[in-house]
């Protein structure tokens, strides 16, 4: 891998050496996964998608290939590795998976797992016509700039939520995707202020 000083290695101590907190919250029984995929270019890149606009739910949102487990996936990682191949051809093998964030409830009412996981640069992206409308890299640095995210509180069913919105290029990036960015974000900062 790469010299210990570049922005991956300095990624990757922090993100590995700080534990995801885990929150005492009341989760869905239904479990999903999503790879967040980091591009290990010299400046690292996040790999997102926009969903087809054809979807039933979530159609056109940002995303990271991710999906409902199956009753064969053997753990919430396999899910978001197989959601990723078929999403938009990521092998399985490609990834380094380095960790997982605490789970998050998705507006659908599933319990998602983020999976961390690194691919190296020069994979072609064959994005699933049928759920995938395409295919963009953000820098890491800049998905990880926690200013860039702005909150708006919502009230739903009774209920206080609090959800994150941020622009990229053409690309709006909110909801649970912008919550899971923001999230490493945290993770990754609060080590680095403490180390």
């Amino acid at each position: 891998m790469s010299s210990s000083n570049s922005p991956l290695q300095r990624f990757l101590s922090r993100f590995i050496l700080q534990p995801p907190l885990v929150e005492n919250v009341a989760l869905p029984n239904r479990q999903a996964a999503v790879l967040v995929p980091i591009v290990a270019h010299p400046c690292p890149t996040l790999l997102l998608t926009r969903r087809s606009a054809t979807l039933r739910q979530h159609a056109g949102q940002v995303a990271f290939p991710g999906g409902m487990r199956d009753a064969e996936d053997e753990s919430l990682v396999i899910t978001a590795l197989r959601e990723a191949e078929e999403e938009v051809a990521i092998p399985p093998e490609a990834v380094e998976v380095i960790g997982v964030l605490p789970p998050v409830t998705s507006s659908t009412g599933f319990q998602v797992t983020p999976v961390v996981g690194i691919i190296q640069p020069g994979l072609r992206w064959y994005p699933n016509e049928g759920e995938v409308e395409s295919v963009f890299e953000m820098p890491l640095e800049e998905a990880l700039r926690l200013g860039r995210y702005a909150p708006l509180d919502v009230h739903r069913n009774g209920l206080h939520h609090r959800i994150w919105l941020s622009w990229f290029d053409d690309y709006f990036i909110w909801g649970m995707t912008a919550g899971i960015i923001r999230r490493l974000s945290l993770q990754v900062e609060k080590y680095a202020r403490s180390g």
